[in-house]
C-alpha cells in the first residue's frame, strides 16, 4: 500500500471529482474508480522516489509542535527558511508531513 498523501493535491482532486463524475454517469463502477486511485498513489510515489533530484535544506526559528504517528512525521515550523543551491525562500508557518521513503510500498 503506497502513502495517499498525494490526493489532496491539485492533480489528486481534479482526479477525484473526474472518477466521481463517470461513477455518477455510469461509466465506470467504484470499484474501477478505487483502482484507479491506488494507482494513482503507487505512480506518484514511485515517480517522486525515482525522479526528483534536488535537494533543499531547510532552518526554523521555532518548532510550534510534532507528532510521530504510523510512521509519520508532522512537524509545525515557524520562521522557516528554504535554501536550494541558488535560491532563498523565507516563510512565516509551514506544516511538513514526511513518511518513510525507503519503504517496500513503492514497487
Amino acid at each position: 500500500m503506497s502513502y495517499q498523501l498525494y490526493r489532496n493535491t491539485t492533480l489528486g482532486n481534479t482526479l477525484q471529482e473526474s472518477l466521481d463524475e463517470l461513477i455518477q454517469y455510469g461509466q465506470i463502477t467504484p470499484t474501477l474508480a478505487f483502482k484507479v486511485l491506488l494507482q494513482f498513489d503507487k505512480s506518484i510515489n514511485n515517480a517522486l522516489n525515482q525522479r526528483v533530484k534536488a535537494r533543499v535544506t531547510f532552518k526554523a526559528g521555532k518548532l510550534n509542535t510534532y507528532r510521530f504517528c504510523d510512521n509519520v512525521w508532522t512537524l509545525m515550523l515557524n520562521d522557516v527558511e528554504f535554501r536550494e543551491v541558488h535560491e532563498f525562500v523565507k516563510v512565516d508557518k509551514v506544516k511538513i508531513v514526511a513518511c518513510d521513503g525507503k519503504s517496500g510500498d513503492f514497487n
